[in-house]
């Protein structure tokens, strides 16, 4: 009897083994963290980044509900635009701070302007109105200049005014500014989930 459990034995013995080095074999992942030390405790001291909390209002009525989703789709549609305008604005200004003759400035700007309208120009006729007012807030938010104010700087006081009744006739107002904090709260609340990755 002893003869027949003595290899079953082995075996399990065996596979006891097997695992157990399979085990301690894994490669473990250790990481040195720094302690604080309160009264007898030692306690890991750990610093973890930040964690943004967004006010987003849970609405009421389906109709709420639906103009936040309105709002949101013409945000994505709007955004990339206005972080363009920003990139573009920073890049000409760097240019034009280099020429010193008004001429050759306008001869710049008339360019850009062409290059810009080339490339843009079809895609942002087809802006609905909302959009389009959406588009004026976020270039102020992502140049930090109104868009008469560009206008002005860029092209001159008179292009500015013409551009500024012009866009009066079809509701817009170029020297609207954006307002984080007050009006545009909400658009800065679904741009900021935007660039976090939320929305």
């Amino acid at each position: 009897m002893k003869n027949i459990f003595l290899p079953m034995q082995r075996s399990i013995l065996l596979l006891i083994l097997i695992i157990s080095f399979e085990a301690f074999s894994q490669e473990k992942d250790y990481h040195i963290v720094n302690v604080k030390i309160v009264g007898t405790d030692t306690i890991p001291y750990l610093i973890i980044a930040g964690v943004e909390i967004f006010d987003f209002k849970i609405f009421k009525t389906k109709r709420e509900a639906k103009r936040n989703t309105r709002l949101i789709r013409n945000i994505k549609k709007v955004y990339p635009y206005a972080k363009l305008a920003g990139r573009k604005f920073q890049e000409f200004d760097t240019i034009l701070r280099g020429v010193e003759s008004e001429r050759e400035k306008r001869k710049i700007m008339k360019v850009v302007e062409k290059e810009i309208n080339d490339e843009y120009g079809g895609e942002l006729k087809k802006l609905t109105i909302s959009q389009g007012k959406i588009l004026i807030k976020l270039i102020d938010r992502e140049t930090g200049n109104t868009s008469f104010n560009l206008v002005k700087e860029l092209r001159g006081g008179f292009m500015a005014f013409f551009y500024q009744s012009f866009a009066r006739i079809f509701g817009y107002n170029l020297k609207i500014e954006y307002d984080p904090i007050g009006e545009d709260r909400n658009i800065e609340t679904i741009i900021r989930m935007i660039d976090n990755g939320v929305l």
